[in-house]
């Protein structure tokens, strides 16, 4: 006869408990998963081919087009000769990130960027807002550069054979046209050379990076010698507000230096090569767009800025005399804002596919190429997708989308450089932001700064897109995650 009170032979053992909805919320992919999964994607591995030279002109390639071609004439009329001020103001809020991103960008080296840095430290719906936000910075740049790109196509064209593309076929429907034709040719462009793989990419792009610098330098030689004094009489003339909104809309020319991040798991030596080429690419930007906006309100009054696009070229024109010098300035601008193009399009690419191998956006974006080792769907979908955005949007709504998406995105990253150095003191870092966490919540107060001095329509967008990413993941990545289907990484991710 059995007693009643004694405890059960062989108990079974409990089921685990199924972890609730904010911890699946939270849960972290561990550093070294991101690591051990580099390049590797459906089908085929990304291939490991790019130095630090060929990183630092990713990153400056990026970063030095658009901003200073072409949004120099918006941001002007906000500021005034003050627009020196406002390049020092973005360009601080760049550096503090900057140095966030060269620290976990040594440490994780991965496509992923910020994407990446935010799943290893905050949690995978953090990482999705991140990565969301990411998709705004990046396609919506694309886009953006596209339509500068096809300004100083026509003032090149005027100025060589006296045509120009009809407003109809060059601007967007807001603006009077009915397809912005060149800012879409400039996207498919970009896609063929992306199809064929990042060195071959890398290799058109570094001859690009060098026609945009010499094209800058070239710009101040005949600059300055138009330079009036008397241009800088009224230095703050709309005060620190105009100051700091411009500097918001300048954050825009600053954007690219990430770039270089999402090379991480094709380059040859990440964990050395990836935080030096990020502070290199941004000292040489910043000092450039320093010495060019100087020259250029010196030249210039800072009134005449309002409404012109092309308005280096123009400056050079006026100053020189003849059309000559402006021709050979959109030339260069022409070369230059595509490597633009390229990059950023690069950067996007990047990232959908490490938001892919994670099973948060479908499978098929993370598919390689096996003899180019490049992910070919994910190119021609997020090039397709860019140039009707570009084709259809006019500049101004596009560069305040972008803006916004970028600031956040880099608030994060550097709050998961506070984030990382707790959870994991001991993990390896090949280079560290000085002054411990100083610095890096200087960065966030910064972004944030700089975000609230975007006015009420973007925000409304912001808001909107957000809602709708937010939507994406609950309908789809929440499930299908791999921390989510993946049983042995469930458990580390949830602890």
């Amino acid at each position: 006869m059995l007693d009643q009170g004694a405890p059960p032979q062989n108990p079974l053992p409990a089921a685990p408990a199924s972890p609730g909805v904010a911890a699946r919320l939270m849960r972290r992919k561990p550093v070294e998963r991101l690591v051990a999964e580099g390049g590797q994607g459906e089908g085929g591995e990304l291939r490991r081919s790019l130095g630090l030279w060929q990183l630092t002109m990713i990153s400056i390639g990026a970063t030095l087009g658009t901003g200073i071609f072409v949004v120099l004439g918006d941001a002007v009329p906000e500021a005034g000769p003050a627009i020196t001020l406002s390049f020092v103001i973005a360009g601080l809020t760049a550096l503090f990130s900057a140095l966030s991103y060269a620290e976990l960008a040594g440490s994780i080296p991965v496509a992923g960027s910020s994407y990446s840095y935010a799943y290893a430290t905050m949690g995978e719906l953090v990482a999705w807002v991140c990565g969301w936000c990411l998709i705004l910075e990046y396609g919506v740049s694309v886009a953006a550069v596209a339509v500068g790109w096809g300004e100083y196509l026509n003032e090149l064209l005027d100025g060589t054979i006296g045509v120009t593309i009809p407003s109809v076929l060059s601007s967007a429907p807001g603006e009077g046209g009915v397809i912005n034709l060149p800012a879409l040719i400039v996207v498919l462009l970009a896609m063929v050379f992306l199809l064929g793989g990042a060195r071959e990419s890398a290799r058109a792009n570094t001859i690009m990076v060098c026609v945009k610098i010499v094209a800058l330098v070239l710009f101040c030689a005949v600059g300055i010698m138009g330079f009036k004094s008397g241009n800088y009489a009224d230095f703050m003339p709309l005060g620190m507000s105009g100051v700091s909104a411009a500097g918001a809309t300048l954050f825009f020319s600053y954007i690219g230096f990430d770039a270089a991040s999402t090379a991480g798991e094709e380059a040859k030596d990440p964990k050395r090569d990836l935080p030096r080429a990020i502070m290199l690419s941004l000292i040489i930007v910043t000092a450039l767009y320093v010495l060019v906006a100087g020259v250029a309100v010196g030249a210039w009054n800072w009134k005449k800025f309002d409404g012109s696009e092309a308005s280096l070229a123009a400056i050079m024109n006026d100053v020189s005399g003849q059309t000559f010098w402006g021709t050979m300035l959109a030339l260069g601008a022409v070369i230059s804002i595509a490597s633009v193009v390229l990059t950023v399009l690069y950067g996007q690419t990047r990232i959908l596919f490490a938001m892919s191998r994670d099973g948060l956006v479908p499978k098929a974006l993370g598919k390689v190429h096996r003899k180019t080792g490049a992910p070919r769907l994910n190119t021609v979908i997020v090039s397709l997708f860019c140039g009707a955005l570009a084709a259809l949007i006019p500049l101004g709504k596009l560069v305040d989308a972008t803006s916004i998406g970028t600031l956040f995105a880099f608030g994060l990253v550097n709050i998961a450089v506070i984030v990382l150095r707790y959870k994991r003191p001991n993990l390896e870092r090949t280079f560290k932001v000085p002054f411990g966490p100083v610095l890096p919540v200087l960065g966030f107060l910064f972004c944030a700064y700089n975000m609230f001095s975007l006015d009420t329509v973007t925000w409304v967008v912001f808001g909107c897109w957000m809602a709708a990413g937010l939507v994406f993941y609950f309908l789809y990545g929440y499930r299908r995650s791999r921390l989510a289907t993946d049983d042995d990484l469930a458990v580390t991710a949830v602890k």
